[in-house]
């Protein structure tokens, strides 16, 4: 696949500061909250730091932000660490959020004793009061000048368990008047009775993200802390925490456009709602944007990389054609996989002056030049596709008519003589006369068939599903105000009688294949009988910018 060069400020930044030496080598993070399934945003963010890392020589940590105990599960841990090295990303070290609980705890009680925390027992709804709003500022709380003794006993109080969920809260004592409402004592510390799939019970006091993220980065010595841009308006507080811990030296944070694609949920909350309402097979659905979902679907990790390198890394938010991460897929695939004859919606065929079967050496091109040659049969009854052939075709119909020829790929020329249909007028059967002298490799016959369409032996091929697929969501008309409204009622289309070359009940799950004329299909590594998921179109009017 062609290779692009892509806009990275990330990149250009790193280079300035290993050239002034204000680091000595480049350490970055992939911080996922083990809280669902990664997604194709995330891929963005993986290959951009640990692609950062390699560049550089240096490192880069898979570190589970695990401190929202009531959402996270061992299951998602498993789910991101197999992604990741499937993406093809070793990470230097798999960390966690816990490991660090203790660290955290002694930076709270250091910033209480410098009288820059405090306990508060504000109700939320309080909270949300004396906050204020972009244009007015924000009231102190009562209890923001408590003594740095009763902030303290209150703060081991939480700790101990004695205080419930709610009751009382850890702030920062920033600026209750900032124009940046993230510095307007924001929370630190809630206290959160629930049990964490690392530690257990052992804690009931849970750090907030923007206390938690600058500390772990902090302890990790991480040079470049790279995030979306959602969290630019947190860095001043990302900046206290570790000028305040007295962190050195201290990581600094860095922020790029998210990804966003059209036609795709790029949110873990709405497609875990997908997975709770059933309207899914599960977070790794082939339909899924999900990288579980997307690698059962057949999508190379390879196609992946080049798509995220081809997005590139902005500071603008924008949203990129889904087209072009099926461009990607398309490219590779062209390149790399098997081509094979199946026939979805199968009619059959008869050769009505073929007696017994004639095996053949049908030969598959790859774009490269090279070829493969398999063993195909010519039966006395073989199975076509039903859009090749029509009673009446269209213009410029190409395929098998009454009366009409075309040629069988890698077998004859043959000549409808006739068909059957029940009485919807739906065809049930054709009749075809062969010539055996329009051999494919060494035709003699003169003829001149208007096109080449594919076929499997009645007899010889095998049973298997099929399963043509679409995106989940339809296009966005700008009327819906959720996304269950633009739910595509034909994300999946199944056709249970389809048949294939025999070597494919041999394939291996997730192996994919060219369906010859059809689509790029890979055999699903879930199912108990031969299923194969469509993985992409063969072709697309999507052009790349190049």
């Amino acid at each position: 696949m062609e290779k692009y060069e892509t806009s990275n400020f990330v990149d250009e930044i790193i280079a300035k500061d290993l050239e002034s030496g204000a680091v000595k080598g480049v350490v970055t993070r992939f911080p996922p909250e083990p809280n669902g399934y990664l997604h194709i945003g995330h891929c963005k963010s993986i290959c951009l730091n640990f692609g950062l890392a390699k560049k550089y020589g240096g490192e880069c940590n898979l570190r589970f932000d695990d401190t929202n105990p009531a959402k996270e599960d061992e299951e998602y841990v498993n789910s991101i660490i197999e992604d990741v090295r499937w993406l093809g990303f070793e990470p230097s070290r798999i960390l966690y959020a816990s490991d660090y609980f203790d660290v955290m705890i002694a930076c709270a009680e250091k910033l209480i004793r410098k009288g820059l925390a405090y306990v508060d027992d504000l109700t939320p709804e309080e909270m949300k009061a004396y906050r204020g709003t972009l244009t007015e500022p924000g009231k102190e709380s009562p209890n923001r000048n408590r003594s740095v003794e009763e902030n303290l006993e209150l703060f081991r109080a939480m700790k101990s368990g004695t205080v419930r969920d709610g009751e009382l809260i850890l702030r920062a004592k920033i600026d209750m008047a900032s124009p940046n409402i993230n510095l307007r004592d924001p929370i630190l510390y809630r206290v959160l009775h629930a049990e964490h799939h690392r530690q257990g019970n052992k804690w009931c006091v849970y750090p907030m993200y923007d206390f938690a993220h600058p500390i772990e980065d902090a302890v990790e010595g991480i040079t470049h802390s790279v995030c979306t841009l959602e969290f630019e308006d947190h860095r001043p507080l990302y900046d206290w925490v570790t000028e305040h811990c007295e962190f050195d030296p201290r990581p600094h944070q860095y922020e790029f456009a998210r990804l966003n694609l059209t036609r795709t949920i790029m949110s873990k909350r709405y497609l875990k709602r997908l997975v709770d309402e059933g309207s899914v097979d599960g977070w790794d659905d082939p339909r899924m944007p999900t990288i579980s979902g997307l690698r059962r679907r057949g999508y190379p990790a390879a196609a992946l990389r080049e798509f995220c390198e081809r997005v590139g890394v902005a500071k603008a938010n924008s949203e990129v054609d889904a087209g072009l991460l099926e461009y990607c897929v398309r490219e590779e695939l062209n390149a790399t996989a098997p081509r094979a004859m199946a026939v979805l919606d199968p009619i059959p065929v008869t050769i009505s002056n073929l007696d017994s079967p004639i095996d053949l050496d049908v030969e598959f091109l790859m774009p490269d030049g090279t070829a493969t040659v398999r063993k195909a049969t010519f039966e006395p009854t073989i199975l076509i596709e039903r859009d090749d052939f029509a009673v009446t075709p269209p213009p410029k119909y190409k395929r098998l008519t009454v009366g009409g020829l075309v040629r069988l790929k890698g077998a004859f020329i043959v000549r409808c003589d006739g068909y059957t249909a029940d009485a919807d007028g739906k065809v049930t059967g054709v009749s075809c006369t062969y010539f055996p002298e329009s051999r494919s490799g060494r035709d003699e016959s003169g003829l001149k068939p208007k096109g080449v369409i594919h076929w499997v032996g009645a007899e010889s091929s095998v049973p298997m599903t099929v399963r043509r697929l679409d995106y989940l969501l339809l296009p966005d008309d700008g009327t819906k105000a959720d996304f269950s409204e633009r739910m595509n009622p034909r994300s999946a289309e199944t056709f249970p009688q389809a048949r294939g070359e025999r070597m494919l009940a041999d394939a291996e799950g997730g192996a994919v294949f060219q369906f010859l004329r059809l689509a790029y299909f890979s055999r699903d590594p879930k199912a108990e009988t031969l299923v194969f998921n469509e993985v992409v179109s063969l072709k697309d009017g999507y052009k790349p910018n190049k």
